[in-house]
């Protein structure tokens, strides 16, 4: 992370990533793409997540959360910043020519080789079945069923650990603390992601977050009684509630989001810890 001087108030507080590991700055041209932001919006045109829209534009860059070129030695050619995720990514070149985007490890290195193999050393960056990998080793972007892709673990800084084997699954700790069961033959990741310090991160303006596309948040205590339940009153009020509200009445705090007879929670080993 990186404090930059005070020449302004919203330089003050500001701080940024570190990007002195960054070795390219124009991505892979044959790997990106334009792509239309919905902003917040559905396919009817109508808002279903408040407060995003703007931000600036972005070119999207084709990441392999896949890794599934088996036995195919590669090798770091560049680590690149994206503006469409949190870590850093990584430009790898296979030995058969084809170049590929993958997320980046923490210090990784350009020239570091990595491979994607059932008999690959333990090595961060190497991608292996969950079998293959011993207790106490970290692990990213691992796939929930074979051949599908990592789709759990992939935001900046996190990992996840391998806790045991127990027949055909292999009990992973979320991020979260949670521990679940997942196949032994889903591919994952060694190492923790790059760029650790992400929710560190203090923005020191406004003006950084509509860079980012997001747009004001109004307190409802703010706004009048017909606009939202904590409304109203004279001055600054209690919320009058046995609880917080959305701007729909429903629970704001503490409720539970997940249906209690969901399919897949005969994987939960443990929930996570309350913090």
């Amino acid at each position: 992370m990186k404090l930059l001087r005070p020449t302004s108030p919203g330089q003050r507080q500001r701080t940024i990533a570190d990007y002195s590991s960054l070795t390219k700055k124009e991505p892979e041209k044959s790997l990106t793409f334009g792509r239309k932001r919905r902003m917040g919006r559905s396919k009817q045109g109508r808002i279903t997540t408040r407060h995003r829209g703007g931000g600036n534009k972005r070119l999207y860059r084709e990441i392999d959360f896949k890794q599934n070129k088996m036995n195919i030695p590669g090798k770091v050619i560049s680590l690149e910043y994206d503006p469409n995720r949190s870590s850093f990514i990584s430009l790898i070149q296979y030995h058969d020519g084809e170049k590929r985007y993958s997320l980046a490890v923490k210090n990784m290195k350009v020239g570091d080789p990595i491979i994607t193999s059932e008999d690959a050393p333990l090595t961060d960056g190497n991608r292996l079945p969950l079998a293959k990998i011993p207790t106490s080793f970290f692990v990213h972007n691992i796939e929930l069923q074979p051949a599908r892709g990592g789709q759990i673990v992939r935001s900046a800084g996190s990992s996840a650990k391998v806790m045991a084997h127990e027949g055909k699954y292999t009990h992973i700790q979320m991020p979260s603390s949670e521990v679940r069961k997942i196949l032994s033959t889903c591919l994952a990741t060694i190492g923790v992601l790059s760029n650790p310090e992400h929710n560190l991160i203090n923005y020191g303006k406004a003006g950084a977050s509509r860079w980012r596309g997001i747009r004001p948040t109004v307190r409802g205590s703010a706004m009048n009684p017909c606009d939202h339940p904590h409304g109203g009153g004279e001055g600054a009020q209690p919320i009058g509630l046995p609880y917080p509200k959305t701007p729909w009445g429903k629970h704001a705090l503490g409720k539970k989001t997940r249906k209690k007879n969901h399919a897949t929670n005969k994987f939960i080993v443990s929930r996570r810890v309350k913090k």
